[in-house]
């Protein structure tokens, strides 16, 4: 992944998380082996939604389970588009947040 720029590698990561998990900022700026940077990997969903290929930015939310992204959505919310994946949210907090986690750390081979 080191060819290409930090918000590319960002989409390539968040391309390959499975519909009905989710992810974090972190996770993945730690993957990228970026781990401080897990604001920019939010700057990079912010940006995905201008590009032409669809990146999955729903299902990428904060170390807890927080929709914090939500406002960044057109349409469809990120709410809605994460429950479509049958995953249950409350309060704009994803339900048995743990179960659904997906670390590309542990998914995927460097």
């Amino acid at each position: 992944m080191t060819n290409k720029n930090f918000f590319e590698n960002v989409y390539e990561v968040v391309k390959l998380i499975p519909q009905g998990r989710v992810t974090s900022y972190g996770a993945i700026a730690n993957y990228l082996g970026a781990k401080s940077a897990s604001r920019m990997v939010g700057w990079a969903m912010n940006q995905s939604h201008n590009l032409p290929e669809k990146i999955p930015a729903h299902r990428v939310v904060n170390r807890i389970g927080l929709l914090t992204g939500q406002a960044h959505f057109w349409g469809e919310s990120m709410k809605e588009l994460l429950e479509k994946e049958q995953i249950v949210i409350i309060d704009n907090q994803i339900q048995n947040f743990e179960k659904v986690f997906w670390d590309p750390n542990k998914e995927l081979e460097l």
